[in-house]
C-alpha cells in the first residue's frame, strides 16, 4: 500500500496494480513507469526479471500456481461452466485496465460510447500476446481472443450503450442481471453463482 495505490495478487500471482484517483492520463503514466521501477529493482535483488506480455508465454495452465484467496476458489469452479477459456483469463493473462469517473449522466455516455468504440484499436495497438507455451499461438492478442469464451454474461461489447435512450437506468438494468460470483459477508466470501444482485 502506498497513498492510495494498492498492489494485489491475481489468481495466478499476476501483479496487479490499483492505481490512485489522478486527474490527467500524464500523472496515471507516471505513476505505472514508478511502479514499474519499483518492480524491476525488488526483481533485480531477488534475481527475478519481468515480462510486461498480455499472456503467460511459456507455461500450461497446470504450471500457474493458485492464489489462495476464497474469490479465486469459487471463480474457479464457476468460469469453467460458463465458458472454455475463463480459466486461462483468471491464471495466464495480464493487462493494463481503465477506469474512467464521470462528472453527469452525459459525460458517463460520452466516456462509455468512446471507450467502447475504441476497443478494437487498443486491441491492435497493445497486441502483445502471440506465443502459448512456448510456440507461436496464431494471434497477435490470444488475450483479446480469451474473452470471446469466458463469460459472455459479463463481456463482450454492450451494443445498447450506442442506443438513443441509454443512460444511468440502463445500464443499471443491465448490471442488476449479471450474474455474481459471491458475496462477502463477516469476512467470508459466500458462492453465489448463477444468481443475479437483482
Amino acid at each position: 500500500m502506498q497513498g492510495k495505490q494498492n498492489i494485489s495478487l491475481e489468481p495466478g500471482g499476476q501483479f496487479e496494480l490499483s492505481g490512485a484517483p489522478l486527474e490527467t492520463l500524464h500523472q496515471t503514466c507516471a505513476e505505472v513507469n514508478s511502479h514499474l521501477y519499483q518492480v524491476k529493482a525488488v526483481g533485480e535483488e531477488l534475481g527475478v526479471g519481468f515480462l510486461g506480455m498480455g499472456f503467460q508465454p511459456k507455461w500450461a495452465l497446470t504450471d500457474i500456481p493458485i492464489m489462495p484467496k476464497g474469490r479465486y476458489e469459487i471463480m474457479r469452479n464457476y468460469m469453467p461452466k460458463v465458458g472454455t477459456l475463463g480459466l486461462d483469463m483468471m491464471f495466464r493473462t495480464c493487462t493494463v485496465q481503465v477506469n474512467l469517473d464521470f462528472s453527469s449522466e452525459q459525460d458517463m455516455i460520452r466516456k462509455f460510447r468512446a471507450s467502447l468504440a475504441l476497443q478494437p484499436i487498443a486491441t491492435a495497438i497493445f497486441a502483445n500476446s502471440p506465443f502459448k507455451e512456448g510456440k507461436p499461438n496464431g494471434f497477435l492478442s490470444l488475450r483479446s481472443h480469451i474473452w470471446t469464451d469466458t463469460d459472455n454474461n459479463r463481456s463482450g461489447m454492450l451494443p445498447f450503450v450506442f442506443d438513443d435512450t441509454f443512460g444511468f437506468e440502463q445500464y443499471v438494468d443491465y448490471a442488476l442481471d449479471v450474474p455474481m460470483y459471491f458475496v462477502y459477508r463477516n469476512k467470508t466470501y459466500i458462492d453465489c453463482t448463477g444468481m443475479s444482485f437483482r
